[in-house]
């Protein structure tokens, strides 16, 4: 079995980011990924524009040129591509990875759920966050009108929709749905929309809210789901109340794998889910196995993203060579 010097989990951009640095310094490396490259991308809503400025989420020194300060879906899926094209970068695609091992001779194993086994020296995990959503564990929350991910508006069209969350990805939706003629509800448990809202976004949603085009139930958790409706507490007065709701979209936020990492033998915060690592070398409890990005947030996921995520890769492949390790600007022990 070839021996890689290290093996990437992950095709996102903190991914690829820590395989360009592989390739500039000499490594043989393999990026596994369960999808296609920047997969959870891909799973963004498609009119999506990214919060970062354009230079701010770019990778390996490629400038992002793009006629607008802020990249949307589209553009981002075609600049990671062509970056890793650039870079010549090494994928094995639709591989999802089931778990590691460290070897007695000091190398990892990385199993796949399809029966494959790569070997490396080292092993970094870059597998983000966006794959797990955070459940509500309400009854109906599997149903098929229910879902997570939120794509595009006009399957809703002239139908009930409530979406359940007060943050970017709910805002976006509500009005974009709004404007191809849905009947939208936002659910939230706080009593406003979230203050890490697109500041583009808030007067916009706040004045269809005052006029009456967007409803809200702030102050308000979800109970349960049933076909065609949607059972609400708000939980200052107790009062329950069924809203009529064709499609349901849980906006809540996502979760990195924490199960993944548990399989790899990374020691986890029982609360926090915050993996155990060296905050300046990316390292885990169990040597030569590195986390990169977004991975490391636990439920902290606001933390980091690909603005500093990126940096990781720069540090975990200087600690690699024997180098000293470059600060990266915002470490994740400020949590």
């Amino acid at each position: 079995m070839h021996i890689h010097d290290v093996i990437i989990i992950g095709g996102g951009p903190c991914g690829l980011a820590m395989a360009i640095e592989a390739t500039k310094n000499g490594l043989d490396h393999l990026i596994l990924e369960k999808g296609n490259i920047t997969e959870s991308i891909r799973n963004y809503p498609r009119r999506m524009r990214f919060f970062s400025t354009a230079e701010n989420i770019e990778i390996g020194g490629i400038p992002f040129a793009i006629s607008e300060v802020k990249a949307n879906r589209n553009e981002a899926l075609q600049y990671y591509r062509k970056v890793a094209g650039y870079y010549n970068l090494n994928f094995k695609l639709f591989v999802d990875v089931d778990r590691t091992e460290k070897q007695a001779d000091g190398t990892f194993l990385v199993y796949a759920n399809d029966g494959q086994i790569f070997q490396s020296k080292t092993v970094v995990l870059a597998t983000g966050y966006f794959d797990v959503p955070r459940k509500l564990n309400v009854p109906g929350e599997n149903l098929p009108h229910v879902s997570h991910y939120y794509d595009e508006p006009f399957k809703y069209s002239y139908t009930n929709v409530v979406l359940v969350g007060g943050s970017n990805s709910s805002v976006e939706a509500a009005l974009e749905l709004y404007r191809h003629d849905a009947h939208v509800t936002i659910v939230h448990k706080e009593a406003d929309f979230r203050t890490k809202v697109k500041y583009w976004l808030v007067p916009d949603v706040k004045n269809r809210v005052k006029e009456g085009k967007i409803h809200t139930r702030f102050n308000s958790i979800t109970k349960a789901i049933e076909p065609g409706r949607i059972q609400i507490e708000n939980i200052e007065t107790g009062e329950l109340e069924w809203l009529p709701a064709d499609f349901v979209f849980l906006l809540v936020g996502y979760l990195p794998d924490e199960h993944l990492l548990f399989r790899c033998g990374i020691v986890l915060d029982p609360q926090t889910k915050v993996p155990t690592f060296d905050p300046e070398t990316f390292e885990t409890n169990i040597p030569g196995l590195y986390l990169c990005g977004t991975v490391m947030a636990g439920v902290f996921t606001e933390k980091i993203f690909i603005e500093n995520g990126r940096d990781h890769a720069a540090a975990i492949a200087d600690h690699l060579m024997g180098r000293e390790v470059r600060k990266v600007k915002e470490l994740i022990d400020r949590i």
